[in-house]
């Protein structure tokens, strides 16, 4: 089948809803990565064991099972026990626990490799353990794992479309609508192809952005 540019143009507009869903499930699935990973990682290097054992088994366990089958208990397992989430929401929050596990380890190793002597050096201001951690090692460990967390981002756009089963219209399930109605799937594919090449050179682009203003500020 050949590539109709014409066709392509008409069909165009129809993905700006997509395009929007797609964004505002990666953006809200890596706001909770982001965030609940740094708690994750917190709690995983406590030396409490009742706190740092269940962080652990928690990580470990959502990085061993499919991000499908956790978009699914979202879905249709939880309002089984009273918990009913739209389907949006279930599959932004499957999205943030998945890349949150990751997360948690490159958060950890980022605050694994701030030397001990800043530590120290708080410990000798004075400075409280929860004011050590937000000002001073916080801020370094995450200026040292950016280039990771960037990864992560871009690799959620692409895990978008699993939010198509559970009825999710993002793009690709948009484009394989299109493709239903007319028969022709190159354009529509061929289309959403390159949303996500464009979507992910801009996440890297913002990411090595980033990177490069956290270590002028940290240098």
């Amino acid at each position: 089948m050949i590539f109709d540019w014409a066709y392509a143009w008409d069909i165009l507009p129809r993905f700006a809803p997509a395009l929007w869903v797609t964004l505002q499930a990666t953006l809200a699935g890596m706001m909770i990565a982001l965030t609940l990973g740094l708690v994750l990682a917190l709690l995983r290097r406590s030396p409490v064991a009742w706190i740092s054992w269940p962080a652990a088994g928690l990580i470990e366990f959502v990085r061993s099972t499919p991000l499908l089958m956790q978009i699914y208990f979202m879905f249709y397992v939880l309002p089984e026990i009273g918990i009913l989430l739209p389907a949006f929401t279930a599959g932004a929050m499957g999205l943030g626990l998945h890349y949150a596990a990751y997360c948690a380890e490159v958060y950890r190793a980022g605050l694994e490799s701030v030397p001990r002597g800043q530590w120290d050096a708080a410990s000798a201001l004075n400075l409280g353990a929860w004011h050590t951690l937000r000002r001073i090692i916080v801020p370094q460990a995450v200026a040292r794992v950016v280039p990771a967390l960037g990864n992560y981002l871009v690799a959620m756009f692409k895990d978008a479309p699993l939010l198509s089963a559970i009825t999710v219209v993002e793009m690709l399930q948009l484009a394989k609508m299109i493709g239903a109605e007319s028969f022709r799937y190159v354009e529509a594919l061929t289309l959403v192809g390159v949303f996500f090449l464009l979507l992910s050179l801009c996440a890297a682009a913002l990411m090595h952005a980033l990177e490069r203003r956290l270590q002028v500020a940290h240098a």
